[in-house]
Protein backbone atom coordinates (compact mmCIF):
# COMPACT_ATOMS: atom_id res chain seq x y z
CA UNK A 1 0.00 0.00 0.00
CA UNK A 2 2.98 2.34 0.76
CA UNK A 3 4.21 1.81 -2.63
CA UNK A 4 0.97 3.06 -4.02
CA UNK A 5 0.53 6.27 -2.25
CA UNK A 6 2.80 8.12 -4.18
CA UNK A 7 1.05 7.07 -7.78
CA UNK A 8 -2.27 8.44 -5.40
CA UNK A 9 -0.62 11.46 -4.71
CA UNK A 10 0.06 12.33 -7.69
CA UNK A 11 -3.67 11.09 -9.28
CA UNK A 12 -5.17 13.55 -6.94
CA UNK A 13 -2.93 16.49 -7.71
CA UNK A 14 -3.18 16.34 -11.46
CA UNK A 15 -6.97 15.71 -11.28
CA UNK A 16 -7.08 19.45 -9.71
CA UNK A 17 -5.79 21.30 -12.18
CA UNK A 18 -8.63 22.70 -14.75
CA UNK A 19 -6.91 21.53 -17.76
CA UNK A 20 -3.62 20.73 -19.86
CA UNK A 21 -3.01 24.92 -20.06
CA UNK A 22 -5.14 27.03 -17.03
CA UNK A 23 -3.85 30.18 -18.44
CA UNK A 24 -6.11 31.77 -20.62
CA UNK A 25 -4.17 35.27 -22.64
CA UNK A 26 -5.56 38.12 -20.43
CA UNK A 27 -7.77 36.15 -18.11
CA UNK A 28 -9.31 37.72 -15.13
CA UNK A 29 -10.52 35.63 -12.04
CA UNK A 30 -13.41 35.59 -10.28
CA UNK A 31 -15.88 33.00 -8.50
CA UNK A 32 -19.04 31.47 -9.61
CA UNK A 33 -21.94 30.03 -7.33
CA UNK A 34 -18.48 29.40 -5.23
CA UNK A 35 -16.27 27.90 -7.77
CA UNK A 36 -13.07 29.57 -9.36
CA UNK A 37 -13.95 31.11 -13.00
CA UNK A 38 -12.25 31.87 -15.81
CA UNK A 39 -13.15 35.32 -17.52
CA UNK A 40 -11.14 35.84 -20.67
CA UNK A 41 -12.10 36.63 -24.64
CA UNK A 42 -12.64 34.22 -27.38
CA UNK A 43 -12.92 34.80 -31.19
CA UNK A 44 -13.94 38.36 -30.19
CA UNK A 45 -16.40 37.83 -27.98
CA UNK A 46 -16.40 37.66 -24.00
CA UNK A 47 -16.26 34.07 -22.61
CA UNK A 48 -15.48 32.18 -19.20
CA UNK A 49 -14.51 28.79 -18.22
CA UNK A 50 -15.80 27.72 -14.41
CA UNK A 51 -13.47 25.20 -12.76
CA UNK A 52 -14.43 22.29 -10.62
CA UNK A 53 -12.56 21.89 -7.43
CA UNK A 54 -11.57 17.60 -8.53
CA UNK A 55 -12.15 16.92 -12.17
CA UNK A 56 -13.40 13.79 -13.71
CA UNK A 57 -11.71 11.85 -15.60
CA UNK A 58 -11.10 12.67 -19.37
CA UNK A 59 -12.40 16.45 -18.37
CA UNK A 60 -15.99 16.35 -19.28
CA UNK A 61 -17.60 19.50 -19.31
CA UNK A 62 -21.49 21.41 -19.68
CA UNK A 63 -21.85 24.27 -21.92
CA UNK A 64 -24.65 26.96 -21.43
CA UNK A 65 -25.31 28.56 -24.45
CA UNK A 66 -27.61 31.19 -23.85
CA UNK A 67 -29.00 32.54 -20.38
CA UNK A 68 -26.18 31.16 -18.05
CA UNK A 69 -27.22 32.87 -14.87
CA UNK A 70 -31.09 32.25 -15.58
CA UNK A 71 -32.63 29.81 -12.99
CA UNK A 72 -29.04 28.08 -12.42
CA UNK A 73 -29.77 26.26 -9.14
CA UNK A 74 -32.57 24.24 -11.18
CA UNK A 75 -30.66 23.53 -14.59
CA UNK A 76 -27.72 21.38 -12.92
CA UNK A 77 -24.67 23.60 -13.46
CA UNK A 78 -23.47 24.09 -9.92
CA UNK A 79 -24.34 19.84 -9.60
CA UNK A 80 -22.55 19.18 -12.73
CA UNK A 81 -19.21 21.41 -11.12
CA UNK A 82 -19.48 19.59 -7.72
CA UNK A 83 -19.87 16.21 -9.69
CA UNK A 84 -16.78 17.04 -11.09
CA UNK A 85 -18.09 18.72 -14.77
CA UNK A 86 -16.44 22.44 -15.91
CA UNK A 87 -19.04 24.69 -17.28
CA UNK A 88 -18.48 27.35 -19.95
CA UNK A 89 -19.97 29.72 -21.38
CA UNK A 90 -19.28 32.29 -24.88
CA UNK A 91 -21.40 35.63 -25.11
CA UNK A 92 -22.71 35.57 -28.88
CA UNK A 93 -25.94 38.14 -28.46
CA UNK A 94 -29.44 37.67 -29.13
CA UNK A 95 -28.60 35.68 -32.11
CA UNK A 96 -30.85 33.01 -32.22
CA UNK A 97 -27.65 30.46 -33.21
CA UNK A 98 -27.38 32.02 -36.45
CA UNK A 99 -24.73 31.17 -38.58
CA UNK A 100 -22.24 34.15 -37.24
CA UNK A 101 -22.72 32.50 -33.78
CA UNK A 102 -22.06 28.75 -34.93
CA UNK A 103 -18.61 30.23 -36.04
CA UNK A 104 -17.92 31.72 -32.55
CA UNK A 105 -18.88 28.60 -31.06
CA UNK A 106 -16.49 26.47 -32.65
CA UNK A 107 -14.01 28.91 -32.51
CA UNK A 108 -14.41 28.40 -28.44
CA UNK A 109 -15.02 24.77 -28.96
CA UNK A 110 -11.65 24.15 -30.32
CA UNK A 111 -9.64 26.24 -28.01
CA UNK A 112 -11.11 24.47 -24.88
CA UNK A 113 -10.24 21.20 -26.54
CA UNK A 114 -6.93 22.43 -27.50
CA UNK A 115 -6.85 23.64 -23.20
CA UNK A 116 -7.66 19.66 -22.61
CA UNK A 117 -11.26 19.35 -22.20
CA UNK A 118 -13.05 16.91 -23.77
CA UNK A 119 -14.00 16.53 -27.43
CA UNK A 120 -17.74 16.39 -26.98
CA UNK A 121 -19.48 18.54 -24.74
CA UNK A 122 -22.76 18.65 -23.32
CA UNK A 123 -24.67 21.73 -24.42
CA UNK A 124 -27.51 23.46 -22.27
CA UNK A 125 -30.00 24.89 -24.18
CA UNK A 126 -32.41 27.48 -22.34
CA UNK A 127 -35.51 28.72 -24.16
CA UNK A 128 -34.28 30.08 -28.04
CA UNK A 129 -30.68 28.69 -26.28
CA UNK A 130 -32.55 25.27 -27.76
CA UNK A 131 -31.34 27.20 -31.14
CA UNK A 132 -27.89 27.63 -29.93
CA UNK A 133 -27.46 24.44 -28.95
CA UNK A 134 -29.10 22.07 -31.63
CA UNK A 135 -27.74 24.90 -34.48
CA UNK A 136 -23.91 24.30 -33.43
CA UNK A 137 -24.85 20.13 -32.87
CA UNK A 138 -26.13 19.95 -35.96
CA UNK A 139 -23.16 21.28 -37.88
CA UNK A 140 -20.60 19.84 -35.43
CA UNK A 141 -21.97 16.56 -34.06
CA UNK A 142 -19.02 14.99 -33.37
CA UNK A 143 -18.43 17.89 -31.09
CA UNK A 144 -21.32 17.01 -28.74
CA UNK A 145 -22.28 14.44 -26.34
CA UNK A 146 -25.52 15.74 -24.70
CA UNK A 147 -27.83 18.29 -25.22
CA UNK A 148 -29.98 19.09 -22.41
CA UNK A 149 -33.10 21.48 -23.68
CA UNK A 150 -35.41 22.92 -21.09
CA UNK A 151 -38.62 24.47 -23.00
CA UNK A 152 -36.11 24.62 -25.85
CA UNK A 153 -36.49 26.68 -28.83
CA UNK A 154 -36.58 24.27 -32.10
CA UNK A 155 -38.41 26.06 -34.84
CA UNK A 156 -37.87 29.39 -36.02
CA UNK A 157 -41.18 30.04 -37.14
CA UNK A 158 -42.54 30.18 -33.08
CA UNK A 159 -40.28 33.30 -32.69
CA UNK A 160 -42.73 35.00 -35.49
CA UNK A 161 -45.78 33.42 -34.13
CA UNK A 162 -49.40 32.06 -35.39
CA UNK A 163 -50.99 29.32 -36.98
CA UNK A 164 -50.34 27.24 -34.30
CA UNK A 165 -46.76 28.24 -33.42
CA UNK A 166 -47.75 30.63 -30.40
CA UNK A 167 -47.87 34.55 -29.48
CA UNK A 168 -44.58 34.92 -31.19
CA UNK A 169 -42.75 38.76 -30.90
CA UNK A 170 -42.56 41.40 -33.69
CA UNK A 171 -39.35 42.62 -31.96
CA UNK A 172 -37.17 39.40 -31.20
CA UNK A 173 -38.54 38.49 -35.03
CA UNK A 174 -36.82 41.58 -36.43
CA UNK A 175 -33.81 40.21 -34.45
CA UNK A 176 -34.08 37.40 -35.51
CA UNK A 177 -34.36 37.84 -39.11
CA UNK A 178 -31.66 40.63 -38.92
CA UNK A 179 -29.39 37.84 -37.43
CA UNK A 180 -30.10 35.44 -39.92
CA UNK A 181 -29.81 37.41 -42.95
CA UNK A 182 -33.94 36.92 -44.86
CA UNK A 183 -34.32 39.39 -46.80
CA UNK A 184 -38.26 38.66 -46.10
CA UNK A 185 -40.36 36.79 -43.96
CA UNK A 186 -41.16 34.58 -47.07
CA UNK A 187 -37.36 33.09 -47.00
CA UNK A 188 -37.09 32.97 -42.87
CA UNK A 189 -40.40 31.22 -42.79
CA UNK A 190 -38.54 28.55 -45.38
CA UNK A 191 -35.57 28.04 -43.54
CA UNK A 192 -35.14 24.17 -43.18
CA UNK A 193 -32.11 24.71 -41.00
CA UNK A 194 -34.24 24.67 -37.83
CA UNK A 195 -33.45 21.90 -34.78
CA UNK A 196 -36.78 20.07 -36.23
CA UNK A 197 -35.40 19.28 -39.40
CA UNK A 198 -31.76 19.02 -38.58
CA UNK A 199 -31.89 16.07 -36.40
CA UNK A 200 -30.12 13.16 -38.51
CA UNK A 201 -26.52 14.00 -38.14
CA UNK A 202 -27.03 14.13 -34.30
CA UNK A 203 -28.63 10.39 -34.11
CA UNK A 204 -25.75 9.19 -36.19
CA UNK A 205 -23.24 10.54 -34.03
CA UNK A 206 -25.11 9.07 -31.12
CA UNK A 207 -25.93 12.07 -29.23
CA UNK A 208 -27.77 11.92 -26.17
CA UNK A 209 -31.01 14.43 -25.40
CA UNK A 210 -32.59 15.21 -22.54
CA UNK A 211 -35.83 18.03 -22.50
CA UNK A 212 -37.59 19.46 -19.63
CA UNK A 213 -40.98 21.02 -20.76
CA UNK A 214 -43.62 22.68 -19.14
CA UNK A 215 -47.00 21.42 -20.51
CA UNK A 216 -49.11 24.70 -20.28
CA UNK A 217 -45.73 26.66 -21.98
CA UNK A 218 -47.67 29.09 -24.12
CA UNK A 219 -44.64 31.03 -25.37
CA UNK A 220 -42.41 27.78 -26.87
CA UNK A 221 -45.14 25.67 -27.80
CA UNK A 222 -44.51 22.11 -26.89
CA UNK A 223 -45.96 20.94 -29.73
CA UNK A 224 -44.45 22.59 -32.46
CA UNK A 225 -40.76 22.50 -30.39
CA UNK A 226 -40.13 19.92 -27.77
CA UNK A 227 -42.48 17.16 -29.10
CA UNK A 228 -41.90 17.40 -32.75
CA UNK A 229 -38.00 16.21 -31.70
CA UNK A 230 -38.99 13.72 -29.51
CA UNK A 231 -41.05 12.06 -32.23
CA UNK A 232 -38.69 12.63 -35.30
CA UNK A 233 -35.55 11.61 -32.72
CA UNK A 234 -37.29 8.34 -31.98
CA UNK A 235 -38.01 7.68 -35.35
CA UNK A 236 -34.35 8.04 -36.15
CA UNK A 237 -32.88 5.65 -33.49
CA UNK A 238 -31.78 8.45 -31.38
CA UNK A 239 -32.14 8.27 -27.62
CA UNK A 240 -34.41 10.86 -26.27
CA UNK A 241 -35.75 11.42 -22.45
CA UNK A 242 -38.42 14.25 -22.02
CA UNK A 243 -39.41 15.54 -18.68
CA UNK A 244 -43.07 16.60 -18.38
CA UNK A 245 -43.92 19.18 -15.86
CA UNK A 246 -48.15 19.07 -15.93
CA UNK A 247 -49.34 22.69 -15.24
CA UNK A 248 -46.30 24.72 -15.74
CA UNK A 249 -45.43 27.57 -18.43
CA UNK A 250 -42.64 28.72 -19.96
CA UNK A 251 -41.08 29.27 -16.46
CA UNK A 252 -39.79 28.53 -14.29
CA UNK A 253 -36.79 27.03 -15.95
CA UNK A 254 -35.08 23.44 -15.21
CA UNK A 255 -36.90 21.31 -12.14
CA UNK A 256 -36.86 21.83 -8.09
CA UNK A 257 -34.56 18.82 -7.73
CA UNK A 258 -32.47 18.84 -11.19
CA UNK A 259 -30.35 15.39 -10.32
CA UNK A 260 -32.31 13.83 -13.33
CA UNK A 261 -30.56 15.52 -15.66
CA UNK A 262 -27.50 15.71 -14.27
CA UNK A 263 -27.59 11.75 -13.37
CA UNK A 264 -28.50 11.78 -18.03
CA UNK A 265 -25.42 14.22 -18.15
CA UNK A 266 -23.51 12.00 -16.14
CA UNK A 267 -24.52 8.98 -17.97
CA UNK A 268 -23.75 10.52 -21.20
CA UNK A 269 -20.94 12.72 -20.96
CA UNK A 270 -18.73 11.43 -18.50
CA UNK A 271 -17.27 8.87 -20.37
CA UNK A 272 -13.80 8.83 -20.28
Amino acid sequence: MKRLLPLLTFIVLLSSHVCADTAFPGEKIDEWHGFKRHKFEADGCAAWVVEPKVVLPGLPWSWCMEFPDAFTERCGAPQLLAAGFHHVHIVVGNTFGCPDAVKHFKAFHDLLVAHGLAKRAALIGLSRGGMYAYRFASEHPEDVAVIYGDAPLCDLRTVLGGNGYGKGSAVEWANLTKAYGFKDDAEALAYRGNPVDTLAPLARANVAIIHVIGDADDIVFPAKNSDVIEQRYHQLGGEIQVIHKPGIGHHPHGLDDPQPVVDFILKHAARP
